[in-house]
């Protein structure tokens, strides 16, 4: 089964650099969160609409890899991608950041639905699970 893909871009602010003029290591995760949340959104589920649902996606590990900076200006692109998989009750998102064709960081992040009340870890709701249906039904 294809994935799930969105493409966010985002110009690197002046702040995100570090004293070497790239992007600092830490930003990277910001920008995974852009990626995720844009993808959420592109499938009709906004994270917002999530939380007003009371349900939260804590973050239960995150990887990167770093493979060329980023500097100050230029106008990246966050290819986010979601793998459905009904077997398993978290997450998994993978995320390709690049400029120009240039692939300058990979990564992955898992996250587990949670009641945000209780904080106790549910199953995908509904209406992530029908959101993820419209999505993959959509042509690529």
């Amino acid at each position: 089964m294809s994935p799930i893909e969105h493409t966010a871009q985002v110009r690197v602010r002046y702040a995100d650099t570090d004293k070497m003029g790239v992007v600092y290591n830490g930003v990277y995760l910001q920008y995974f969160e852009i990626g995720r949340t844009e993808l959420l959104r592109s499938m009709g589920l906004p994270y917002v609409m999530l939380e007003e649902m009371g349900f939260q996606l804590p973050l239960l590990e995150a990887h990167v890899e770093y493979k060329a900076p980023a500097r100050y200006d230029q106008l990246i692109d966050i290819i986010t991608s979601y793998h459905h998989n009904n077997t398993v009750a978290t997450i998994t998102l993978s995320y390709h950041i690049c400029f120009d064709d240039r692939t300058l960081a990979t990564g992955y992040t898992r996250h587990s639905f949670v009641d945000s009340v209780t904080w106790r870890p549910v199953r995908p709701p509904s209406v992530f699970r029908d959101a993820v249906t419209r999505a993959l039904k959509q042509p690529a």
